[in-house]
């Protein structure tokens, strides 16, 4: 039977994880699911954060949020997290892995402890996690969406910024969506990779000064950064049955600025 485009975007009352929720492009995602009536479990570090935002979606979508504290480099607390979200919602329908830190040095005297540290969050944690909540999906047999939130920093190099740690875990994080998709297509289970551009936010926006950012946009063919509108649609279309060919991909949403 064919699907209208409204039926093929239709996620109201699935649920999603979003780890590094509370804020920047984590809760821009999680403001998107939200508005199209998905239930959204908001993880991150501090949890402040993450009970603000659940409450406003709440409030604003008519949905159900639950804040959720989580490191997801610690194991621990990336089990408690995937226990939380079945015990309240039954299921995982989506992941969101946005958790990640940067960390600035030369590479040729690199602090070992803070390569470790982005490592950890990055790819490690995010790795882990994401096999638990596959499997989750696995074993409820009703497939699901996983999403890498990597860069266009893991795609092309730079003279300006020196964060290598960073660099080679976003772009690792393209090649986990390629293998893991090809790996969970016969589940059901579609892992697919973003990779935004430049989007100012309380993590990356202490970086820009006001030459800079001038000649940041001089470079981006539109002219502009990224705001707050420009990942919904991306990220309405690969958590709903609208990019259901679609698996082990990534897209660039930088304004043009790689081409």
């Amino acid at each position: 039977m064919t699907l209208s485009v409204k039926e093929l975007f239709d996620i109201k009352g699935k649920t999603a994880v979003i780890t590094g929720g509370s804020k920047g492009l984590g809760a821009q995602c999680a403001d998107a699911l939200a508005e199209m009536g998905c239930n959204v479990v908001i993880a991150a570090r501090k949890i402040e954060g993450c009970q603000n935002l659940c409450a406003e979606l709440e409030d604003k979508y008519n949905i159900q949020a639950l804040p959720v504290s989580c490191d997801v480099g610690n194991p621990d607390d990336a089990a408690k997290l995937v226990d939380a979200a079945i015990n309240r919602f039954g299921q995982i329908d989506i992941l969101i892995n946005n958790a990640g830190t940067a960390w600035g040095s030369d590479p040729m005297d690199h602090d070992r402890k803070g390569w470790q540290k982005v490592i950890d969050l990055n790819l490690t944690g995010t790795f882990f996690l994401t096999g638990k909540v596959a499997k989750t999906m696995k074993e409820k047999g009703n497939g699901g969406k996983i999403l890498f939130m990597s860069s266009t920093a893991g795609l092309v190099a730079s003279k300006r910024q020196s964060t290598p740690a960073y660099t080679a875990t976003k772009s690792a994080l393209v090649m986990l969506a390629r293998d893991l998709g090809y790996k969970w297509a016969e589940y059901g289970i579609y892992v697919n990779c973003l990779c935004p551009g430049y989007f100012p936010t309380d993590f990356s926006g202490r970086a820009l000064d006001e030459k800079t950012e001038k000649a940041a946009k001089a470079i981006i063919p539109l002219h502009r950064f990224g705001g707050e509108d420009d990942l919904k649609g991306v990220v309405a279309f690969f958590c709903s049955k609208a990019s259901d060919y679609i698996t082990g991909q990534y897209i660039v949403i930088d304004g043009g600025a790689t081409l």
